[in-house]
């Protein structure tokens, strides 16, 4: 499975809706699709998906504002190892 499409896959079932499959640029906090402890529920299991050692204390809200900006970054870190 392609890592934009596991992202998806994850924000689907954590926002509840197929609107981020639809809107890759939708804004995810302020569209109220995600609180707190459904973005840190969601870096817990992108981490485990990619096998990466990720802890919701370093994602900072801006850089997973979009589900285009979390596909951006999970690309970003399985390139860089």
């Amino acid at each position: 499975m392609s890592v934009s499409e596991t992202v998806l896959k994850e924000l689907e079932k954590y926002t509840g809706t197929d609107q981020v499959r639809k809107d890759l640029n939708i804004d995810l906090f302020g569209d109220k699709l995600l609180d707190s402890l459904a973005s840190v529920e969601l870096v817990i299991a992108l981490s485990e998906d990619f096998g990466l050692d990720l802890s919701p204390g370093e994602i900072e809200r801006e850089m997973w504002a979009t589900p285009q900006k979390i596909i951006d970054y999970f690309e970003e870190r399985i390139k860089q190892g």
